[in-house]
C-alpha cells in the first residue's frame, strides 16, 4: 500500500510547457487526501517557485527543495542543511577562475544571488526558477545569508569537464551532478532528494516499501533508489532508467498522473 508519494519537478511532472494537467491532477489530490498519502515535491528548484504551482494546496504538500538541502512543510522550514561559509568562498573562486564561461547561481536560504553582469539569457533562464532572486555587484561580499547549492549553467560540451573537474578538486567536499540542459548543480555530499525523503519517512513512521516516486534527472537517482515502487521517465537519463525499477511514458504524456492513478483505485 502506497502512503508516501516523491515527485520530481522539471522533465518529469511539469511537461515541456512547465505546466501539468491541472483538471486531472485536482481529482487526483483529492484522493490522495482521503487516503491520508503524503504528496511530497523533490526538486533542484528554489522553494518560492515550487509552491506556486500549487496554488491552495501547498499548505497539504510537503516541499523538498535545492536537491533535499531544505524541507518545507505548512509553509515552515523544517530541514537544512548549509554550506561551510569558507567553503563557498572557496567554491566561487574555483568557478571564476576556469577557463571556460560558467553562469552561477549562489542559492541561499533567503534568496538566490547572481551577478549583475550575467548575460541576459542567463539572467533570463535563471528568473524562470528563481523567483527570489538578487543581483548583487560582486561574490566578494556576499549578503548575510546561509547557502545551500549552487546552480551553473555552460556550454553543452563543457558539462562533463565542469563536473569532473569539481568532483576532483573539492573530492569529499562538493558533489557536482547534472540537472540536465547543461546545467550542473553543487551539492553537499550525502544531502539529496534521498536522504531528505528518507527522515521524512522515518518522521512518519513509513517504510520505503510504501513509497512510489518519480524522477527523470541524475539528481534523482537517490530518491528513486529509495523507493520500492520508482519510475524513471521515458524521457531521463540512462542512469535513471537503469536505477528505476520501471519506466514510464515520457512527462507529455500526463504519465506521472495515470501511474498515480493506477495506485490509487487498484
Amino acid at each position: 500500500m502506497i502512503k508516501a508519494i516523491a515527485v520530481d519537478m522539471d522533465g518529469t511532472f511539469l511537461n515541456s510547457n512547465n505546466d501539468y494537467n491541472r483538471e486531472r491532477f485536482e481529482k487526483i489530490f483529492n484522493e490522495i487526501q482521503q487516503q491520508n498519502i503524503q504528496f511530497i515535491v523533490a526538486s533542484g528548484n528554489q522553494y518560492a517557485q515550487l509552491r506556486t504551482f500549487f496554488p491552495e494546496k501547498e499548505q497539504e504538500m510537503t516541499f523538498v527543495s535545492e536537491n533535499g538541502a531544505l524541507v518545507f512543510k505548512q509553509d515552515q522550514l523544517i530541514q537544512k542543511v548549509a554550506f561551510k561559509a569558507n567553503l563557498v568562498d572557496r567554491i566561487l573562486q574555483f568557478l571564476l577562475d576556469l577557463p571556460f564561461q560558467v553562469g552561477i547561481v549562489l542559492c541561499g536560504v533567503t534568496q538566490a544571488y547572481m551577478l549583475e553582469n550575467e548575460m541576459a539569457t542567463f539572467k533570463s533562464f535563471a528568473k524562470k526558477y528563481y523567483y527570489q532572486l538578487a543581483e548583487i555587484s560582486s561574490f566578494s561580499f556576499l549578503p548575510k545569508d546561509e547557502f545551500v547549492k549552487f546552480a551553473l549553467n555552460v556550454s553543452t560540451e563543457k558539462t562533463e569537464e565542469l563536473i569532473n573537474c569539481v568532483n576532483r578538486y573539492f573530492l569529499n567536499e562538493v558533489v557536482a551532478v547534472y540537472s540536465g540542459h547543461g546545467d550542473v548543480d553543487l551539492i553537499i555530499p550525502v544531502i539529496h532528494k534521498g536522504e531528505a525523503v528518507q527522515k521524512l519517512l522515518d518522521k512518519w513512521q513509513i517504510d520505503t516499501s510504501e513509497l512510489l516516486a518519480f524522477g527523470d534527472g541524475n539528481n534523482d537517482l537517490e530518491m528513486l533508489a529509495l523507493a520500492n515502487e520508482s519510475y524513471a521517465m521515458k524521457n531521463g537519463s540512462k542512469e535513471v532508467l537503469k536505477t528505476a525499477k520501471y519506466t514510464a511514458p515520457s512527462n507529455d504524456e500526463d504519465s506521472v498522473l495515470r501511474m498515480i492513478e493506477s495506485y490509487l483505485y487498484e
